[in-house]
């Protein structure tokens, strides 16, 4: 199961997306003139905030402002993402979220606390990553291993995610589901809270993204039993996908966009938009990204908004199949 739409994305031309600024306002041919807010709905060290990290300083240089990171965590996003839903609409404040934006409105219903449809303007979708399937050093030693301890013990064994409802916690619960068995869902705060319990051997096993657990592959304090997309990633040669070891199908990314509130001006949008496309350019970046099995994305403010929507579309059966309630 791939839940992203990996499809080429044409990015609009830089010249087509500032040509309509010659006729603007002085405040919005003079933005940026401030320090632009970048809300963060998640904890620090998680993957979304290891992607937002990447990418503000990038595109303070090209917009000559500094992009300050705020995280916001809590409720699975939703506290610094309707932060910023209600936040004056002057490309000041803007969101960088995940996946799990497209799975809160299904999860939260009427207590959302944002209108997910008309309350945030898409601004880029600019990243996708695989997941991959972690375990502590002195557990599962295969997937296969790990598939076998779900089964002989249905809810013995648990797992940490971010939040629930979130990308981790669903991925987790698919995961659980395709391998014949159970485990129990412990949400965190972020995923990089519920690393350290994981290591720690409190939680049989954590799915999560290369980027934020890189640092204790390397070091050595986890096991990475295998990779949940349709080929072995080149920076993990030796890890098998779950498919190969398990037989079933199991493939699955989590992505990375960026937000504004809604009625935030064309021209603005189309600035930052213009930015953080020209920032996942930079050689370095495209460098690091590698690294960390990124596969960023050129995107117009249009198909982040359509990419968002059908997103959400996908996820809400899945959501109720899984009873997964709010925090």
């Amino acid at each position: 199961m791939n839940v992203t739409r990996r499809g080429a994305f044409l990015g609009a031309s830089l010249a087509a997306l500032t040509a309509g600024t010659r006729a603007l306002p002085a405040a919005a041919q003079a933005y940026p003139d401030k320090p632009i807010r970048m809300v963060i709905p998640f904890a620090a060290g998680g993957p979304t905030d290891v992607v937002g990290r990447l990418l503000a300083p990038r595109v303070s240089e090209i917009l000559g402002q500094q992009v300050v990171v705020e995280n916001k965590p809590g409720a699975t996003g939703n506290i610094g993402t309707a932060m910023v839903a209600d936040a004056k609409p002057d490309g000041y404040t803007i969101c960088f979220s995940a996946s799990t934006m497209a799975m809160a409105p299904a999860l939260y219903g009427k207590a959302l606390g944002y209108d997910p449809v008309n309350g945030l303007a898409a601004v880029a979708y600019v990243a996708s990553a695989p997941l991959i399937l972690l375990a502590p050093v002195e557990g599962a030693k295969t997937t296969p291993e790990l598939v076998s301890m779900l089964r002989k013990d249905p809810g013995k064994y648990s797992y940490a995610s971010s939040g629930n409802g979130g990308m981790i916690h669903l991925a987790s619960y698919l995961f659980a589901t395709r391998a014949g068995g159970d485990a129990l869902h412990v949400p965190y705060r972020g995923s990089a809270p519920g690393m350290v319990d994981m290591i720690a051997g409190r939680h049989g096993f954590q799915i999560d993204t290369l980027q934020s657990s890189k640092g204790f592959i390397d070091g050595g304090k986890v096991r990475v039993l295998g990779v949940a997309a349709d080929k072995r990633l080149p920076q993990l040669p030796d890890v098998p996908t779950i498919r190969e070891s398990t037989g079933f199908d199991y493939s699955i990314n989590t992505w990375y966009a960026v937000y504004a509130p809604a009625k935030t001006p064309r021209p603005i949008i189309d600035k930052l938009n213009a930015a953080f496309n020209q920032a996942l350019k930079q050689p370095d970046m495209v460098k690091k990204a590698n690294e960390l099995a990124l596969e960023l994305v050129d995107s117009t403010p249009e198909q982040a908004k359509k990419f968002y929507d059908d997103q959400m579309a996908f996820w809400d059966p899945i959501i109720k199949q899984s009873g997964a309630k709010p925090e």
